[in-house]
This record gives C-alpha cells, sequence and structure tokens, in this order.
C-alpha cells in the first residue's frame, strides 16, 4: 500500500480541554497530516477563560480562541473553541452532546485526546466525555440533528507522564523532527500561555525575551526537556517504525496510545495512517 495514499484525505480531530493543548502535545503530527492531505481540526472543550493570571473571563477567552486560529493557520489545520468554562468542566450530558456533535460534522476516521490519569481535571474530565462519546457518535437515536458515523472512528490518547493508575503505553509514534519548527511557531502564536501564564507559572516571567526572534528561541529552550523527552523514553518503537538508522536521526517524536474503544486497526493499518 502506497502510505501517502494511505493517508491522502483522512480526517482527524484531536479534542483537548484548552485552546493550546492539541498543539502542545500533537502540533507537530498535526502538521505533517495536513501537509499529506489529511483534514485535521483540533478542538478546545473549554474556552480558556481562566488560563491567566491577570486577564480571565470573556476577554480572555476570545483572545485564546483567536490565538488558537493563528495558531491553527501556521499548522495548516482547523480550529473549533467550544464555549465551556475553563476549570469547570463536567462529563456531563451538554458537554457530551457537542463532543458527538464536533466529531460527527468532522465526519472523524481517528479521534485523539487526554487520558484518563490527569493533573488537571479538565483533562481528565474531556477524556471521560470522549471515551463516553466512543460509541455513540454511530448511534443515531443519539443527537439526532447531527447525522451519525457510518464507522466508529479510531481512538487514541495523546501522551503524558503519569504513572498511577497505568502508565502510557504507545502504540505508534511520529518522527516529528523536520516539522518542529512548524509547531514552536505554533505555540509561539498563543502568547498569552507560552509568554504570560505558564512562566508566571513556573517563575520565570523576568526570563521572557521582549523580541519574537529572541522569544522563539527561548521556547525552544525552555521547553526542551519537554519536547525531546518522547524520542529518547520510545526509542525502540522509533527502532521497529522506521529501522534503526532513521531512529538514530529523530531527535523529536510524539507517540500516541490507542484506546481500546472505538474500532481496533491492525499494527500495520495503524501506522499507515499516521504521518511516516
Amino acid at each position: 500500500m502506497n502510505l501517502h495514499k494511505s493517508r491522502k484525505n483522512l480526517r482527524v480531530i484531536m479534542i483537548g480541554a484548552h485552546p493550546d493543548d492539541c498543539e502542545w502535545y500533537a502540533g507537530a503530527t498535526a502538521a505533517l497530516w495536513a501537509a499529506e492531505s489529511a483534514a485535521v481540526q483540533l478542538v478546545s472543550v473549554a474556552n480558556g477563560d481562566a488560563g491567566h493570571h491577570k486577564e480571565g473571563g470573556g476577554a480572555l477567552a476570545k483572545r485564546r480562541t483567536a490565538e488558537a486560529a493563528r495558531s491553527a493557520e501556521i499548522l495548516g489545520v482547523s480550529s473549533l473553541v467550544l464555549d465551556f468554562h475553563d476549570g469547570e468542566l463536567v462529563p456531563s450530558l451538554e458537554v457530551r452532546k457537542e463532543v458527538i456533535r464536533a466529531i460527527r460534522r468532522w465526519r472523524a476516521e481517528i479521534v485523539i485526546t487526554h487520558r484518563p490519569n490527569d493533573y488537571h481535571p479538565d483533562h481528565r474530565y474531556t477524556s471521560q466525555v470522549v471515551q463516553d462519546a466512543a460509541f455513540l457518535v454511530v448511534v443515531p437515536n443519539i443527537c439526532p440533528d447531527t447525522p451519525p458515523l457510518e464507522k466508529n472512528p479510531v481512538f487514541l490518547y495523546f501522551a503524558d507522564s503519569f504513572q498511577k493508575p497505568a502508565p502510557f503505553k504507545p502504540d505508534v509514534i511520529v518522527d516529528v523532527t523536520r516539522a518542529m519548527d512548524k509547531k514552536l511557531l505554533s505555540l509561539n502564536a498563543m502568547e498569552s500561555q507560552m509568554y504570560e501564564w505558564i512562566p508566571w507559572l513556573e517563575k520565570a516571567e523576568d526570563k521572557v525575551p521582549d523580541t519574537q526572534e529572541e522569544r522563539l528561541e527561548w521556547l525552544r529552550g525552555f521547553f526542551a526537556g519537554h519536547f525531546l523527552r518522547s524520542a529518547k523514553d520510545y526509542a525502540g518503537l522509533l527502532v521497529q517504525r522506521y529501522g534503526a538508522g532513521r531512529a538514530s536521526k529523530v531527535r523529536y517524536a510524539e507517540p500516541f496510545e490507542l484506546c481500546e474503544y472505538g474500532r481496533q486497526p491492525s499494527r500495520e493499518e495503524l501506522w499507515q495512517m499516521f504521518p511516516h
């Protein structure tokens, strides 16, 4: 099978809790998919209206929605921010129905979200909502205002470092070295998070440079450990997928774990669906 043809016109939806989650966990993979003519949408279930130390409410939500749109444009993908309050997500029927509708409207073949064990309640409940939707996206009498999918998508999880009750165990990994600059540019577009909120949380506000050029280099260095870790931690899976020669040159990678809900592809099919 021609790998490129197997991904052309593929429809992928990534569902994160906040505007910056999908971009952070899988922005480079999204960009690689988009470059191969896959249709990718990044969804935030919460509007981000609490994710700042000085701003908040509707004004912050509008700012973060605009940042997500600019970021998506850089990656070559679509952006959708739902209007649920940041820090207040619960796995309610209202949220579940909106997620079901989003997956259906995108006609998704692949759905990627957080794992259910995570430090942030919004991440945990986004995962729960997506899992709750995993079967219902094909049930016609659920959300009958939006046509159901004919086939259940493949559901996967973003990577994380949480160990209890179960550690992340990747089923596919993507060499994203060639897309890392684009991912950094997409994160750079999220100024409220990358240069204000996260540095404030990390007590590093005074270290953020003023110019755009310096900020990009600072961003790369500040988050280097996060971006480099997957290629090191899952080097064995990189060798399996790419061979030892190419794997030895991989600097950045984004791994994903198959969810036991949804369609269960073979390893060969799953690997063919992801950028190579």
